[in-house]
């Protein structure tokens, strides 16, 4: 049997970010699988197994330590690998590691783990030394981690060819080995029905109705470019409404207003979090339309909800969008009046026009994206490697 110690998402189950839910999957869809036992680290304030779908899951005790906390979550969680390792003598393991957070302990743990005939995989996630939240300081210990998880790393899992193309061409003097498996969707419909009590108080309350709003879902971030969706939208003659499903920042949201005055305009409706899964997926098929504004990482997992989801999909012009979306999506760029032109475009489309859209956009996430197909290969990659 091959065991599969998975450090770096915040555990299983419950949590609703991009690497909860690929645990999530990956746990549900290999829980009768006899060749692999995962075992995956769970940030809680306890400790203690429990077993979740077949995987057994171990708390990891983490303090509040401020921002330092996912580091040293992540190094707690590998010492725990490795203690139960050395106890259980298990053969061969395999050590994944979700994001590139802790560089400056990679090479410790990696000879740790290549001593009891293990391979660390890293999932080098996206350019989190890029992102505009941190400071400069952080920023460059966030490069110089992703720099020695490269280094130290048997094997890099990208979720987006942009970056398995950049960490080649970045790190080319490690030699490093990488393998491309994208991260999953579904193009299951919701199990809302459309005058479901609680779509319908939504849309009441946020004074919105279907097919009456363009939409994006994100977080409240600068490299999330609403500052250009809003401007826009703005500038834009659209009569639809652009609802923003978005994390709190009020920082960003003043310095927006400031810049902006979007106050002034009804049409932008910041209407808080969608924690109910079916309901967001829900307020995603009546969008008349969805922006995508993300600029930097990986394949995000709210562009192939979204693709799953809407018909008509506006994408920031960015290789990562571009290779997700392809002919399935219209594509914009961040020059005063593009979007807007695009905007008062997609208003004037055909419902047929619209239509298909949604069948290429729903025909890229079901052939490369379903989860189905993602699980299988992680499961070639765990049991016969990358050849």
């Amino acid at each position: 049997m091959q065991h599969v110690f998975i450090v770096g998402s915040k555990g299983i189950p419950g949590a609703y970010g991009g690497y909860e839910t690929f645990v999530d999957r990956l746990t549900e869809y290999h829980q009768n699988n006899r060749e692999i036992k995962y075992h995956v680290a769970c940030k809680s304030e306890e400790t203690g197994d429990f077993e979740y779908q077949n995987a057994r899951c171990f708390k990891v005790n983490v303090p509040n330590i401020g921002p330092a906390q996912a580091i040293y979550y992540d190094v707690i969680a590998l010492k725990q690998c490795c203690q139960y390792i050395e106890k259980h003598n298990i053969k061969n393991p395999i050590v994944y590691i979700l994001a590139c957070r802790i560089g400056p302990f990679a090479a410790h743990y990696k000879n740790k783990i290549h001593k009891f005939g293990g391979k660390v995989y890293v999932n080098p996630d996206g350019h989190e030394w890029m992102r505009k939240k941190w400071s400069v300081l952080v920023r460059k210990y966030w490069k110089v981690s992703e720099r020695m998880m490269i280094k130290n790393a048997d094997l890099l899992i990208c979720d987006s060819k942009n970056i398995e193309k950049y960490i080649q061409k970045e790190y080319q003097k490690y030699h490093p080995k990488t393998t491309f498996i994208a991260y999953g969707s579904d193009t299951k419909p919701s199990i809302l029905a459309g005058d479901d009590s609680r779509l319908l108080s939504w849309y009441q309350t946020k004074r919105l109705t279907p097919k009456g709003y363009y939409l994006v879902v994100g977080r409240f971030v600068p490299e999330n470019n609403f500052e250009t969706m809003i401007r826009e939208f703005m500038v834009s003659k659209s009569k639809r409404d652009f609802a923003i499903i978005t994390t709190a920042n009020d920082a960003f949201l003043e310095e927006l207003e400031q810049k902006l005055h979007f106050r002034s305009d009804p049409r932008i409706k910041f209407v808080g979090t969608v924690y109910d899964q079916e309901l967001l997926k829900k307020i995603r098929e009546n969008a008349y339309g969805y922006f995508h504004g993300h600029e930097v990482g990986g394949t995000n997992p709210s562009l192939l909800e979204a693709l799953g989801s809407t018909n008509l999909n506006l994408l920031l012009n960015v290789g990562f969008n571009r290779e997700v979306g392809e002919d399935g999506a219209i594509y914009w760029n961040k020059d005063f009046g593009d979007l807007a032109k695009i905007i008062e475009k997609t208003d004037a489309m055909s419902e047929e026009e619209i239509a298909a859209l949604g069948v290429k956009a729903k025909k890229r996430i079901s052939d490369e994206y379903s989860w189905e197909h993602i699980v299988d290969l992680y499961e070639d990659v765990f049991l016969n490697g990358v050849q």
